[in-house]
Formats: structure tokens, sequence, C-alpha cells
């Protein structure tokens, strides 16, 4: 459906003609996104056209925007640097504003003394560590990469990733949030709202991070987060990074407080105790298990080919075929890196000291091949930026992410053999894209200071191939099956496949959940907040009847 004629110049009028747009061209680059293949109508590449996009440059532009898609009963639905299909409206008979952020794109503020920035939704994780380090600080940047709003993170979705073991979770990092509400109500959280500035997300003012945003964050669906203020936390290292090497195998050179390993051991049961042990003696500055999303039959190869200028994916073949790159396939099998920093020298070798004793008494090793200088070198430089976020769809157009269900590392090691039986099952059909195997990865604690991990099952499947992306969207379906059957609550594919389900179909998931009275509670909040329904469904909530 066509937006209103009076209700369009209105939102010229408030951003400006330039800046809105109903040509469906425009429309439909908003509506193509990664994922939806799996969950649309014959396999459309398209999630549901938005009526129009507009693009405000200030908080007072995204207020006078909700408040119209009030006035007109027509949905708003944010996106800043977006990541999933749910960032597009989620149905066809919901007209839609998308509202685009990227004008918004400031680091307003930085306080050295108090260790925190304020930014809007457009300022990337990239963006700020550059600035932040030449003064001595850093963020944590998420799994999602270093091109990903900080906003959206920390108020919107999940914001775990490599660094999050020393410096903390996104959601636990906010500081406060400029929240348009979806009645178009202007708040402002914490010591925010008491004009006491940003150093507190829970008081003294209004303390609503939790409805705000909850475990899993609204993604979109209550309202518009137009700042929020995110902790800086301590850098050791040089002011600025200075990347060598060739495309795209970049190398960062370790300095000389720094040390960095890629750890292998010989079975689950050593992965969890080594992952207490690194809790408990709280070294390591970045903590994931990263270099597995190539496939553990093939991720050696791949890398030491990424960061060899003179060799291509197409050489992978012959290399895989040399004993020494069998050899060390088996070696890194059960692996992750760890990146140690030290405020000091006589830091960095009592932490090299603690790792020793940790795998001597453990049983697990550093990979010679992997910390060696040119490998240890790129580690660095990957996990440090995570800026090559393309290498998740490597061997294919198009992959998706199963399991990744969070808890302590005795609880994860418990489904993963379910997760990679799946894998392999679901794979022999030859229809998923066979590239490695078993390709869990994630961040070694979910939580600053351990205690919380998981791993995401990473699927690849041609988006352009049929039958490729059934394999895929069977894949999600079996993986709910598995998890449920085996005890374990459903993952990160249940998030993908309710995009695409029907109301009901969703309120009966939420309905056999272990905790329906929270969704019965959201709703509560939802009715309070948003009264005239202008949010999706990506605020997840159970009718009062149900339940």
């Amino acid at each position: 459906m066509a937006l209103a004629r009076d209700a369009y110049r209105k939102l010229e009028e408030i951003v400006g003609k330039e800046h809105v747009t109903d040509d469906p061209a425009f429309l439909d680059s908003y509506a193509f996104q990664w994922l939806a293949e799996l969950v649309r109508p014959k396999q459309s590449h398209f999630m549901p056209r938005p009526v129009a996009v507009v693009m405000p440059a200030s908080t007072e532009e995204v207020q006078a925007v909700v408040k119209l898609c009030n006035e007109y009963g027509v949905k708003a639905k944010p996106i800043s640097t977006g990541w999933y299909h749910w960032a597009a409206p989620l149905k066809e008979e919901d007209d839609t504003i998308q509202i685009d952020l990227r004008r918004m794109n400031r680091i307003l503020e930085i306080d050295e003394k108090n260790m925190f920035a304020v930014v809007e939704p457009y300022v990337i994780c990239a963006q700020l560590q550059a600035e932040v380090m030449k003064l001595g600080y850093n963020i944590n940047i998420i799994g999602a990469g270093s091109s990903t709003s900080i906003v959206a993170s920390a108020c919107a979705y999940a914001g775990p990733g490599p660094s999050t073991f020393w410096m903390g979770n996104n959601s636990d990092n906010v500081l406060g949030m400029e929240w348009v509400t979806p009645t178009g109500e202007i708040i402002r959280t914490g010591s925010l709202g008491s004009g006491s500035g940003w150093f507190c997300s829970e008081g003294p003012g209004p303390s609503v991070r939790g409805i705000c945003r909850g475990a899993l964050g609204s993604r979109g669906a209550m309202g518009v987060y137009t700042k929020c203020a995110i902790k800086l936390i301590h850098w050791p290292g040089p002011p600025e990074l200075e990347p060598q090497g060739t495309l795209p195998g970049y190398r960062l050179p370790i300095p000389d407080n720094f040390r960095v390993y890629t750890i292998a051991v010989p079975d689950w049961d050593t992965w969890a105790d080594i992952y207490y042990e690194i809790y408990d003696n709280e070294i390591g500055y970045i903590f994931h298990r990263q270099f597995n999303l190539a496939g553990a039959d093939l991720a050696p190869a791949l890398w030491l080919t990424y960061i060899d200028p003179d060799k291509t994916l197409g050489d992978i073949e012959e290399l895989l075929e040399k004993p020494e790159i069998k050899e060390l396939t088996e070696e890194m099998r059960i692996s992750f890196q760890l990146i140690l920093a030290g405020r000091s020298m006589r830091d960095i070798e009592l932490q090299d000291k603690i790792l020793d004793r940790i795998l001597e008494e453990t049983g697990g090793w550093k990979v010679k091949r992997f910390c060696e200088q040119d490998m240890a070198e790129f580690t660095n430089m990957y996990l440090q930026r995570m800026g090559h976020k393309h290498m998740n769809f490597v061997w294919v157009g198009g992959y998706l992410g199963s399991w990744m269900q969070s808890g302590t590392p005795d609880w994860v090691k418990g489904y993963v053999p379910i997760a990679i039986k799946g894998l392999e099952r679901d794979a022999a059909s030859g229809k998923l894209v066979q590239c490695g195997g078993d390709a869990l990865m994630g961040c070694g604690s979910q939580l600053g200071g351990g205690g919380m991990t998981g791993l995401e099952q990473f699927v690849s499947y041609d988006p352009a191939d049929p039958e490729s992306v059934a394999a895929g969207t069977q894949h999600m379906v079996d993986a709910v099956k598995d998890a449920v059957s085996n005890g374990f609550p459903p993952g990160k594919e249940l998030l993908y496949l309710q995009v695409g389900q029907k109301d009901e179909e969703i309120w009966e998931t939420l309905e056999k959940s272990a905790q329906p009275m929270v969704y019965h509670f959201q709703r509560k909040i939802k009715e309070a907040f948003d009264p005239n329904n202008i949010g999706d469904r990506m605020y997840s909530i159970l009718p009062e009847e149900k339940g």
C-alpha cells in the first residue's frame, strides 16, 4: 500500500524533501535482506517493502516521525547499520515507515576522566575505537564486527564479542540512553534523566534498561534509540593500529606487552576446564573461538591461504593433501584464540606463566604454526579490529547461524556433539554447501569476567539455489527439534524462523518456553509504551488468553 500523500508531505516538512522517498527502487533496496530467502514465500530475497524511507538527522526529527506514525496508524521500523532480516518490515499487511538513522553519525562526546563516550546510532565500532585508542582507551566490539552500530548492540540487541571477557558486554557497558518511545515521548535513562550526566545507566533517574532491551533487545520494535553513552576500557597498546602486509591478510605488529596465541585441546571436557581456569585467573584481553567458522576440516588451510598473497581459494584443495596440513587440521579441531595484554612487562610475564601452568595442568597446548609471527600478527589484526566479517560468507553467498545458547562452559559442551551431529546429518543430503563440517565458534565469555559462553554453528547455503535454500531452512527446523528433544532451549535458528512465521505459530512456541510469564509481562510493557502498536512483533509478547 502507498503512504497517504498528506503524510508523505509532512515527512518532507520534518526532514526535507531530499531525505525521504517512496521510490520503489529505493524501497526495494531496504527490503533486500540477508536471510530473507530462508523464511519468505517463494524464497524471495526481499522482505516486505516499506511504504517510505525517511532519514532524520536529530532526536527531534525522529520524535516527529514517530508521532506521525501514531497519527496515521503506520508502523515505525528503525535501522542503523543493520544485521539480519528483521531489520526490515515484517508483514506485507503492515504499512511501515523505515527510519534510516545514517545521518545521525556523530561522536558527541569522549569523557576521558569518567571513561565513556556518547554516540549517535550510525557511529560504528571501528570509528569510535580509532578515536579512543588515541587517548589510551578501547571499546568492546561485538561479534558482528567493527562496521556495526554501537547504539544498536548496546540498546536494541545483543552485545558480546571477542573482547567481552575483559571489557564487558555492550548491554552492560551502556551508561544511559536517549529513547524516543513508540508514542514519541523522549526518555533519558539513568543519571542522564535526572540531569546528572551520562555516568550511570540505572539512576538516579529512570531505570528502564530492562524494559527497553531485556535480554535480547527489542530489535527495532519499541521506538528508536537516538543516543547512548558507552563505557571505555583501558587500552595498553599503541595510540594507532598500523596494519602491515597486503589485502586481505593484513597483519598487526604485536607490542612487547602483548601475546597472541591459538590454543588447542584434546577434547571438549578440557575445553571447558581451560575456560574456567582463564575465568578464575583473570588473564586475557581478547578471548574467542574464531577461526573454526570456516569449518574444522578446512579452517587451517583456509587461513594459511588467506594470509599468503600468492594463493587463492582455489589452492586450498591442493594444500589439504599435504601431510603437515592434515596434521595441523587434527591438532586444531578444538581450538580458540587468546590475546594477553599486560599493563607492564611484569604483568604480561606473569600472565604468560599463568597460562603455561593452566596448559600444563589441563593438557592443552599452543598451536605452534598459528603462534608463529605471520599468523599471530594476522590474528592480532583480526581480533583487535574484528574487520573481516566478509569471511562469514567466504565459501558461498549465504550462511546462517544455529545453536548459540548461552550458559556455563560445562552446559555448552553438552550441546556441542548434538550440534555437530545435526550439521553432519543435514549436510549429508549434499544440498547444504560442503565446507568443512563443524563450524562452532563464539566468544570466550559473554559476560565481563567470564562465567557464560556460547557456540554458534555456521552453516553455509547457496542463496541462488532453491534446493540449498530449502536445506538451510530445514536445518533450522531440525536444530530446534534437536535442542528441545535433548533438553536445551532453541537457539538462534528459532529467531530467524520466527521472522517468517504467523503470530499463532510464535505464540505456540512462547507458550511452551520455560518462562512464558516473561512474554505476558512484556505484553503489559508494550501496552503501556506502545498503545497504538506502531512497533512490530520483534518485541515478543503473549496475548492475555495464551498460556
